[in-house]
């Protein structure tokens, strides 16, 4: 799969950080690998933000993502840290590596569209953790009207002048299963759009694709608090998997 041009452009790339500042969601996945150096697997890093955080924790991160811009703008802010960089998708990464945690976060999984790229990124997952190992992503939930609630803007302060992003539903005929939107980017020379497409599964897909997979269902919050998951009310789907017994 094609990345988004907010992450293979890389004048929006650069940008990225500006725009996904510290976050609860962050907090949580720091909280996972506990204090005992471990052996990381971060799907879909991006620019390496929490992939850093976890390497100065003490723990052996390799930081994988599919857009060369957002690995540039890691390997830039790391250039010595001992983290392993690689260009791949989830769904094609593969290492002789095995590894205590595995996250995909960002709502990353969220961009595997079909049944078969979720299939493989789900593989690669089982095929890389080690036996008392975890993976953890989430993904958003579908009951919540998100076509209504989801417009956002904002404005980010570079160097070179104010830049205004604002993101805007493009098509919601196929809602709640897959949503459609865009990113106006608003230079103050140009004006650049990133087109996107999401695809809300349900629990229960998600979970039986998961058990196909050889992965087994720990739990699931329903925010980063780890608040138990209401079908109804929670807008994230945080899962914890590990290997079926």
């Amino acid at each position: 799969m094609t990345p988004d041009r907010q992450f293979s452009d890389q004048r929006l790339a650069d940008l990225y950080d500006l725009g996904n500042a510290g976050s609860e969601d962050r907090d949580f996945y720091l909280s996972l690998a506990g204090d005992t150096p471990k052996d990381i697997l971060d799907l879909g890093c991006g620019t390496g933000v929490l992939t850093r955080s976890y390497a100065r924790a003490g723990h052996r991160v390799v930081g994988v993502d599919p857009a060369e811009a957002m690995l540039k703008v890691a390997r830039r802010a790391s250039p010595s840290d001992g983290i392993e960089w690689v260009q791949a998708s989830a769904e094609g990464f593969r290492s002789d590596q095995r590894f205590d945690l595995i996250i995909m976060t960002g709502h990353a999984f969220q961009v595997l569209l079909t049944d078969e790229h979720v299939d493989a990124a789900l593989q690669t997952m089982r095929r890389h953790l080690k036996p008392n190992g975890v993976a953890v992503f989430e993904s958003r939930n579908p009951n919540i009207d998100w076509d209504t609630v989801w417009a956002r803007e904002y404005v980010m302060e570079t160097s070179s002048g104010d830049v205004r992003a604002a993101r805007r539903m493009t098509d919601a005929s196929r809602a709640p299963e897959y949503l459609s939107f865009a990113w106006d980017y608003h230079f103050s020379d140009d004006l650049v759009t990133s087109e996107s497409t999401l695809r809300f599964m349900s629990w229960a897909r998600i979970c039986e694709a998961a058990r196909q997979a050889g992965l087994q269902l720990e739990s699931c919050f329903g925010d980063w608090d780890e608040t138990e998951f209401d079908p109804v009310q929670s807008r994230e789907m945080i899962f914890k998997f590990r290997l079926a017994q």
